[in-house]
């Protein structure tokens, strides 16, 4: 299928309450509202197919964008590549999947998280917070958890939204996986209050970081 042709398809399974779904969550006119169990179908279809990936990412739709994570090869991605295609997001369910599916194993991610930590930009910026937040839950050996507390103490109030989420699991995962941490993490989550009234669906977790912390570490003693 050529990229005119998906984007044919992708129109046609495009609804109303899909598209101001999406633009609750922040999405703006590039879009067609397509459900994600029906981007998930077409990529079966399609399969893996980096250069037509590459191709959808750059149509300028975000059911594009998310078909286009969906069928390329991560691996085959240049940090240079992802340094442009992370300032070409514009929604923050595309900034999650390609995080989620291409940065999160991507050989490259430690050299664009420490580029990104400094960016103006705040889809990079949140980008390398996710990553951050990943290390931290994962390989923490070579970080200064205090500096990072100092710093998401000081930066987490005044930062954008976008950046404000990812920051938020940077602080969260402090407390949840390094427990001589957990005291401090709880204290400036509960002193700078950001999500504390974060509306959620029954049975999920609040992202508000002093109760995300203490259900995570309730579970763990399980």
């Amino acid at each position: 299928m050529s990229v005119k042709e998906i984007l044919t398809e992708l129109k046609s399974l495009g609804n109303e309450k899909m598209m101001a779904i999406n633009t609750k969550a922040g999405a703006g006119k590039n879009q067609f509202g397509v459900k994600m169990g029906d981007i998930r179908n077409i990529a079966k279809k399609l399969k893996i197919n980096h250069e037509l990936g590459l191709q959808l990412w750059n149509a300028g739709n975000i059911e594009a964008q998310f078909l286009a994570i969906l069928i390329m090869k991560p691996e085959l991605l240049s940090a240079q590549q992802l340094d442009t295609m992370v300032q070409q997001i514009d929604f923050t369910h595309v900034a999650d999947w390609f995080s989620s599916y291409i940065l999160k194993d991507h050989p490259a991610k430690e050299e664009l998280r420490m580029k990104w930590l400094k960016s103006k930009n705040k889809w990079a910026l949140r980008a390398g917070w996710s990553l951050m937040a990943g290390k931290i839950a994962r390989n923490a050996d070579d970080l200064d958890m205090a500096a990072l507390l100092k710093q998401l103490h000081k930066e987490m109030p005044k930062a954008e939204k976008e950046v404000q989420w990812t920051m938020n699991f940077a602080l969260a995962y402090i407390g949840i996986h390094h427990p001589s941490y957990r005291k401090q993490a709880l204290s400036i989550g509960e002193e700078l209050g950001i999500y504390r009234d974060y509306p959620v669906s029954k049975g999920c977790t609040s992202p508000f970081a002093p109760i995300w912390i203490n259900e995570m570490v309730k579970r763990q003693s399980k």
